[in-house]
């Protein structure tokens, strides 16, 4: 039988540990190189959205979608969207609804381009495009996307500016685009000498638009109506809206030019930017009617 070693036996077999010392000098070595600790806060009054000063969309900083999402739309808010060799094979392989009506346009500081006219309604990758370029115009308007029944009785003229991304290669990009579309009846601007809430040939009040705009609210016969204008931020101030209108109103109604000047062309509820556009390519006789959208069932 093996014998048990006695407790105190064994402890006198093991080593005594050693006590560990560290010299004041080290100590305070040490002392130094310990990188003092900040408090963090947890702030929840402070909001993570922000605004675009450039293409003025909101979107959460931070969020990977929403932030791709801002980089995208403000890139053709400013830039404009790139018009590729497939829409453009499309295109001439189905001339009917995208033809050309402006195959060289001089712009201010020697730029070029051409002006399309697509049907609004049109499908395939045409289609994809425009409805996609539509919906950045709408955001950048603030207006209400465009119904069916308004798509199909409308026209889009597209913008395209050549662009010499490498010495081999010209590509174009979409930097602006109007909607005219059919309508029939469209509202007079009333002048400025007119007083400002009666119409003085009736006893109806003229309507308000926008800013000191005001209409007079008798309907008078017009044939064509421009829902959309816009052009890209970098590209304003060349004559490209002039050359969209000027292509519209030439081509919109077949074998005949319409002339804004007696009242021929309307705009609908234009912005400020708009407005401008509007009086110096209408010479003052441009109208203004009323874009019929079509009412949520909730609002009904």
């Amino acid at each position: 039988m093996k014998r048990k070693r006695p407790f105190t036996e064994i402890l006198s077999n093991v080593a005594p540990l050693k006590k560990r010392t560290t010299s004041s000098k080290h100590s305070l070595k040490d002392s130094k190189n310990v990188k003092p600790l900040t408090q963090l806060h947890f702030s929840i009054d402070r909001s993570i959205v922000r605004s675009c000063s450039l293409c003025g969309l909101s979107y959460t900083q931070g969020a990977i979608g929403d932030e791709s999402l801002h980089k995208t739309h403000c890139a053709r808010i400013r830039k404009g969207m790139e018009w590729g060799k497939e829409e453009e094979r499309e295109r001439l392989k189905y001339g009917s609804s995208a033809v050309e009506v402006d195959d060289d346009v001089y712009l201010k500081g020697r730029e070029s381009g051409r002006i399309i006219s697509v049907d609004a309604a049109c499908g395939g990758k045409i289609g994809h495009r425009v409805s996609t370029f539509l919906q950045t115009v709408n955001e950048a308007l603030s207006a209400p996307s465009m119904e069916s029944d308004a798509l199909k009785s409308s026209r889009v003229y597209l913008f395209l500016l050549k662009t010499s991304e490498t010495t081999t290669a010209t590509r174009e990009k979409i930097v602006g685009c109007i909607v005219a579309q059919r309508i029939e009846h469209a509202m007079e601007i009333a002048s400025s000498s007119e007083p400002s809430g009666q119409d003085p040939s009736s006893s109806l009040s003229l309507v308000h638009v926008e800013g000191n705009l005001f209409c007079n609210p008798r309907p008078l016969p017009t044939p064509m109506g421009i829902a959309r204008l816009f052009v890209s931020s970098a590209h304003r101030r060349k004559g490209i809206a002039q050359a969209l209108l000027n292509a519209a109103a030439r081509t919109f109604v077949h074998g005949c030019t319409l002339n804004p000047a007696r009242g021929e062309v309307a705009f609908s509820q234009p912005t400020s930017l708009g407005k401008s556009v509007m009086e110096n390519w209408g010479k003052g006789g441009v109208r203004i009617y009323e874009e019929h959208v079509r009412k949520k069932k909730s609002d009904s």
